[in-house]
């Protein structure tokens, strides 16, 4: 046997990795003593399975798809650690007790927080996701037209460029004191500050990439006897669109932050309040669950930015690597 056909049949082995790493965590969870005598349920192993399941028949599929191969070639040892995390939190929470409870919740136990509440979680969800819409579309779209009018017109950026110095490195969030007396809700309050927070950075990187466009873009353009409207909105913004981007995902970032943190201070629904709640109730399995379906919701939100993004900057492939 040469070398390539090792590697050949290491790289075959990497695929069955994850369904492996599966069935170590259902044996070990069901058939190995627990730390104490607490009743535990079957989803967490039937959750396990059917991801087991999916990957399997992932994997047959992939026998007629080269590209499904390859993807499940490179993320088989990621899928992998993850059942190995698995049976690593399983052991210090459930079998051993090295991380007590209710501050430790094992696996099991947040699987039914999220099948027990889901109710009140979807109700949750769609709150959150109501006020993070509005606040950050609203916050994009000030930041823009901020950062075109800074860029465009000397005399913007001569005014608003010391607001934005003395505002926009300040915390959003410390200005909740402030917010909760101008405002007339929490609700709109909430929406004012993650708009505040995305604001700065979209309006700081839009600035940055218009005075960045190359003038001899704008020379060819009035040669050629283009106005002003299509200067801007042709060429200044187009070319703009890298540092745009890089603001409206710098713009998520923070107004995930913001979110969480004003649900916190008074909005009454929301994952931020279920978290408030639950930790007030000492069940931490339940904040635990909004944890991981903020993780859900927010990955979900920076997924269509990418795809957006690579609709409008399609032009970029193969020039500029991801």
């Amino acid at each position: 046997m040469n070398f390539r056909t090792v590697c050949d049949v290491f790289k075959r082995s990497i695929l069955f990795l994850p369904p492996i790493g599966a069935l170590l965590v259902i044996i070990i969870y069901h058939l190995t003593p627990n730390y104490l005598d607490i009743a535990v349920s079957d989803w967490y192993s039937s959750v396990i399975g059917v991801l087991a399941m999916v990957y399997v028949a992932a994997l047959i599929y992939s026998v007629k798809n080269q590209k499904l191969r390859t993807f499940l070639r490179n993320k088989a040892p990621l899928y992998f650690a993850v059942m190995i995390i698995f049976i690593i939190w399983d052991g210090l929470t459930l079998k051993s007790g090295r991380l007590p409870m209710p501050y430790f919740p094992w696996p099991d136990r947040i699987i039914n927080a999220l099948i027990n509440d889901r109710h009140v979680l979807w109700q949750s969800v769609l709150h959150s996701t109501r006020l993070l819409g509005l606040g950050y579309l609203l916050g994009a779209f000030t930041g823009l037209v901020t950062g075109i009018l800074m860029g465009w017109y000397k005399y913007c950026a001569y005014w608003i460029m010391p607001l934005m110095r003395t505002i926009g490195p300040i915390p959003a969030i410390s200005w909740i004191p402030v917010v909760m007396i101008l405002f007339p809700t929490s609700f709109s309050g909430s929406v004012f500050l993650i708009a505040l927070a995305v604001w700065f950075p979209v309006a700081l990187l839009t600035y940055s990439g218009i005075i960045n466009v190359r003038n001899a873009y704008f020379e060819v353009a009035r040669t050629l006897g283009a106005d002003e409207r299509y200067l801007i909105f042709e060429i200044a913004i187009p070319a703009s669109l890298p540092h745009i981007f890089l603001g409206l995902f710098q713009g998520i970032g923070v107004s995930c932050v913001t979110l969480i943190v004003a649900e916190m201070m008074g909005v009454k629904a929301g994952l931020g309040w279920y978290i408030t709640w639950a930790t007030g109730w000492a069940e931490y399995d339940k904040m635990y669950a909004s944890l991981f379906l903020i993780l859900l919701t927010f990955t979900a939100v920076i997924k269509i930015l990418f795809y957006v993004r690579d609709k409008f900057l399609s032009w970029q492939k193969g020039v500029i690597k991801w």
